[in-house]
């Protein structure tokens, strides 16, 4: 096995890159780029544009076409050994005669996994785990459903737009708006990566929201809207009941939670998960088909999250004003650890939105 070099990395950043263009539309697949070199040139780009539609490398290699014999593909995931909706990756790799092939990283799925022993056996060159971490940080999700915790529980990201002074409302509770125009672009193309769109029943009471996607990615799967409301306490005139026969709505509810409100809520088309405690919860969310969801408040259910463990991601929006400390605290409900049980987060990237500015962490 040949070294990795600086040059491979790039090249591999490049995908990675590429990769990004299938946000929104292909889930449950992982996002994935593909870049054909030969003798220091990109001869062929691609990446995987639909669900059901070519993966990465096919496209790469047609964009190649009789350039691809004898050169390196760069794939941001190991490339597939099976028949899903499309044939192989890896056929198409071997036909097309390249001579290495680069990858990020080591597919989860146990249905497609192992492409890279049969590049090996058909005598090309196969080097794993090049920018594994930000290949598995920008599949997050998918990663997430291969894991044992996939099956227990939706992939958690938690939103929250603040002040510089770490506050999501003024001390009157309003908070439209305190991030820019561009910062509310990003969101809802966030929201167009994930199977749902949740908030607590307080954001849903002072916002009445429509939790859609209306930004620059068009969803191939609408997410669904979920609030978390254990007693039912979510208007039958509000925004997300009066259009759940549009869009999906589902209201997560305690076991006690008012039968009558109930009913009335499923005539509206609206779906009711029942669970006591937030696990619980979440499993019926998982078990409903929920793989993903992203939160986007309030401070009740953001402290809840974050105190059973159970946030994946955090997308943090910094605006650049200061509200005082009469304002909202995002994280309230959070428990006191010493310093040293604090859990610390790993910072992803920061990007600026107009005059904001987003922190991405993972745990």
């Amino acid at each position: 096995m040949s070294e990795v070099s600086e040059q491979d990395r790039g090249w591999m950043r490049r995908a990675i890159a590429l990769a990004a263009n299938g946000w929104g539309r292909v889930a449950p697949n992982p996002m994935v780029g593909c870049v054909i070199v030969r003798d220091g040139k990109v001869v062929g780009e691609g990446w995987h544009t639909e669900y059901g539609r070519p993966h990465a490398e096919p496209e790469a290699l047609r964009a190649a076409g009789e350039q691809a014999r004898g050169a390196t593909a760069y794939v941001s995931l190991e490339p597939c050994s099976h028949w899903g909706k499309t044939p192989p990756c890896t056929d198409a790799l071997i036909a097309a005669g390249v001579r290495r092939v680069v990858f990020g990283g080591f597919d989860p799925n146990p249905k497609a996994a192992g492409g890279a022993d049969v590049l090996r056996a058909a005598g090309i060159e196969a080097v794993g785990g090049v920018e594994e971490q930000a290949v598995r940080d920008q599949n997050a999700v998918f990663f997430h459903a291969h894991s044992p915790l996939g099956a227990e529980r939706p992939f958690v990201a938690l939103k929250l737009a603040m002040s510089l002074d770490a506050r999501i409302a003024d001390r009157d509770g309003r908070s439209v708006w305190i991030t820019g125009e561009e910062s509310r672009a990003e969101v809802h193309r966030l929201r167009a990566g994930y199977d749902a769109v949740a908030v607590g029943i307080g954001t849903a009471l002072a916002d009445d929201p429509q939790l859609t996607v209306r930004g620059p990615v068009t969803p191939r799967i609408p997410p669904a809207r979920v609030v978390f409301d254990r007693t039912l306490r979510l208007p039958p005139d509000s925004t997300l009941v009066r259009t759940a026969g549009e869009v999906p709505t589902c209201v997560v509810a305690a076991p006690d939670a008012p039968a009558d409100r109930r009913r009335a809520f499923e005539q509206a088309g609206v779906k009711i998960v029942i669970g006591q405690s937030l696990p619980e919860q979440l499993r019926a969310l998982r078990d409903a088909g929920v793989r993903s969801m992203f939160v986007e408040g309030g401070s009740t259910l953001a402290s809840a999250l974050l105190s059973a463990d159970i946030v994946d991601r955090m997308y943090l929006f910094y605006a650049p004003l200061l509200i005082g400390p009469e304002g909202m605290a995002p994280f309230g409900g959070i428990a006191n650890p010493p310093l040293g049980d604090a859990v610390r987060w790993r910072a992803i990237e920061t990007q600026v939105f107009g005059a904001d500015t987003m922190v991405t962490l993972a745990r």
